[in-house]
């Protein structure tokens, strides 16, 4: 029988626990399943409320907040399950959630992550930002999702509905087998927060294995639960997870265009923010540059193939173009002239 292992990483995260644990359990009918807590670090009483509440709940006690990327994989290292489902403390699930997914991983050997349909929690007809439908790339390191590009978000009429190979799936729901997530050395722990799951699903696809969104599976997050999405720290780490994203995983040959342009584009950024007053996202891109700069010759490269730029998600213009320019700040998935 399969065995899968429903991971949560909790830090300080009390009342999501209260609020959403309770109907996880409840609504996750599948064999072979476990739940367990990794706790980073906690400072309130998080831990004590699931051992009190939930006994069938293994805990897993970590001495420090080692961040998402730290955290699962000092954590995930004691658990032993076929499949990983890590999955956000503000996420609520609906009825027979996880069966889908599970179906998918076990029709398809080479599907090696794979996610569900993502919506709001707080306006349930919309996508949620995070991860929406399923995410892709552009040529520059700019993410995006169906039905979500930028700032502009979809409400869900169904026109997701059909199961697509992606190029990454949010780290807020995320299925992924044991063995790769492993083989794959986890995630990389110099991102610490946001972007690695893109970073981990870009080696995936590298690896020989396909990333996918199953839409029959829905659930719902509440977002920014650790960081809201006006944060300046925030913004730091996007934008160095991002340089760092492009650094390990381009081919050799693309990178210096790219960065050029990246650059470019950061610059402007930048300049827009500090003329509107925003001098703490002025400083967050440039603490972004400076730090990518001092530390990318720390990071490790992923080996691939020449021709591994062709892949599933990976959108060969610029999305930050196409919206602002093409799309005057309201831009759809089904606009975009995708070639894969």
């Amino acid at each position: 029988m399969t065995t899968i292992a429903i991971v949560i990483l909790n830090w300080n995260g009390r009342n999501f626990l209260e609020k959403f644990l309770a109907p996880l359990v409840a609504r996750t009918a599948c064999e072979g399943v476990s739940f367990v807590l990794i706790d980073n670090g906690s400072t309130d009483d998080s831990c004590t409320f699931v051992s009190e509440n939930y006994p069938k709940v293994q805990v897993i006690h970590l001495d420090k907040n080692y961040g998402y990327t730290g955290g699962y994989n000092i954590g995930l290292q004691q658990v032993k399950a076929d499949y990983y489902v890590l999955l956000n403390s503000d996420v609520e699930v609906s009825d027979g959630w996880l069966n889908p997914l599970v179906a998918l991983m076990d029709s398809e050997e080479r599907v090696g992550v794979c996610m569900p349909k993502i919506k709001d929690y707080n306006a349930p007809q919309s996508f949620e930002y995070a991860g929406a439908a399923g995410g892709f790339i552009d040529r520059f390191g700019f993410p995006f999702c169906r039905g979500r590009i930028l700032s502009c978000i979809e409400e869900d009429r169904q026109q997701y509905d059909n199961r697509q190979e992606v190029f990454w799936a949010t780290g807020a729901c995320m299925m992924v087998r044991a063995q790769l997530f492993h083989e794959l050395g986890g995630f990389d722990e110099h991102f610490f927060a946001h972007m690695e799951e893109i970073d981990f699903c870009w080696r995936v696809q590298i690896a020989g294995h396909k990333v996918v969104c199953e839409p029959t599976s829905v659930v719902y997050h509440v977002g920014g639960g650790t960081l809201p999405n006006n944060n300046p720290h925030k913004l730091y780490y996007n934008y160095r997870n991002s340089l760092y994203l492009l650094y390990k995983n381009l081919p050799r040959s693309k990178r210096f265009f790219t960065f050029l342009v990246r650059i470019i584009l950061d610059c402007l950024s930048a300049i827009v923010y500090l003329f509107s007053g925003k001098f703490s996202f002025f400083s967050a891109v440039c603490r972004a540059h400076f730090r990518f700069w001092r530390t990318k010759r720390n990071l490790r490269k992923t080996p691939r193939p020449a021709s591994a730029m062709v892949m599933s998600g990976f959108y060969r213009r610029s999305i930050v173009w196409d919206f602002f320019i093409k799309g005057r700040g309201k831009l759809r998935f089904t606009e975009l002239r995708f070639k894969v």
